[in-house]
């Protein structure tokens, strides 16, 4: 392998490692050779969310302009254009090996470029429609590395762990995604238990959630599971070591919500962890081929 291409690759690993531990975790179950691709689709994914999120550097028009300039190099990429960057070289071979369709990226960077001016989503198919970018196709992108006996029939379930995934940052981040001047809850949702984006505002400033706020977190987990529900079949799907990391991923993930329930819904107290002791039972349990029954 090119050092040039070498380097790319341990850039995007170490961006797994720093900032996705349960996924590295989680991705250590693949065969050695399927790793660095997983990395490198990671490593995509968070640079350019990072490019986004950096609120404290530059205005939303630098960081609009890095983003446009960075996406335009990948397609260039794409083309077969040569491109130098420290992590796009891993990501262009890595769509290479696996004939990743280039309208998922496509995708992800429009939903990446949603994040610089839309601050709230005034219902949930309109958060779906944000989340199609920015998580499903992370879905159907994997779905190749992974190696289904049936792509097709995985297709759907992929996607939905992609949006439960999602869904379960979106719930621990809260506070977060607040200080942003973001808000991924639904407005209708809002509504619909009494509360403002002024109330989340004033909770995060307590440090404390209140009673309606506590409701609508419930009702958004409820909501969660059933993305993970219909995701479980997609498990089965899968050959050996994949399963077992996509299981394990999964029990994790899943996880941070019961974290959530288990601070009685309060996401403004603590950011909810899975802790490492608990992490490492789960881990047993995607070896041994325990999913979650939710």
């Amino acid at each position: 392998m090119p050092a040039e291409l070498a380097q790319a690759y341990r850039r995007c690993r170490d961006l797994h490692r720093s900032h996705g531990r349960s996924y590295f975790l989680a991705t250590r179950l693949l065969p050695a050779w399927k790793r660095p691709h997983v990395h490198a689709l990671y490593g995509f994914a968070r640079y350019a969310d990072e490019i986004v999120d950096r609120t404290h550097t530059g205005t939303p028009a630098d960081r609009a302009r890095r983003l446009r300039d960075w996406s335009e190099r990948f397609l260039a990429g794409l083309r077969g254009d040569s491109v130098t960057d420290p992590l796009l070289p891993a990501v262009l071979h890595t769509v290479e090996v696996f004939d990743l369709d280039p309208a998922d990226f496509a995708a992800f960077l429009h939903s990446m470029a949603m994040d610089l001016t839309v601050r709230e989503y005034a219902d949930y198919p309109a958060l779906l429609s944000y989340m199609e970018g920015s998580a499903a196709v992370i879905g159907t992108l994997m779905l190749p590395i992974l190696g289904p006996a049936d792509p097709a029939a995985a297709r759907e379930p992929a996607r939905q762990l992609g949006l439960a995934f999602q869904l379960t940052n979106f719930l621990r981040d809260v506070a977060e995604d607040l200080a942003r001047d973001r808000v991924y809850l639904p407005q209708d949702d809002l509504a619909r238990f009494g509360v403002s984006t002024a109330d989340l505002r004033s909770a995060a400033v307590a440090g404390r959630a209140t009673p309606q706020i506590k409701s609508l977190i419930a009702y958004e987990i409820t909501r969660a599971r059933t993305h993970y529900a219909a995701a479980r079949p997609g498990l089965d799907l899968l050959p050996g070591a994949s399963r077992t990391c996509v299981r394990t991923a999964y029990l994790v993930y899943g996880a941070i919500l019961d974290e959530i329930e288990r601070a009685d819904h309060d996401v403004f107290a603590r950011r909810a962890v899975v802790g490492r002791g608990r992490r490492i039972a789960l881990l047993a349990r995607g070896l041994t081929g325990q999913a979650a029954g939710r």
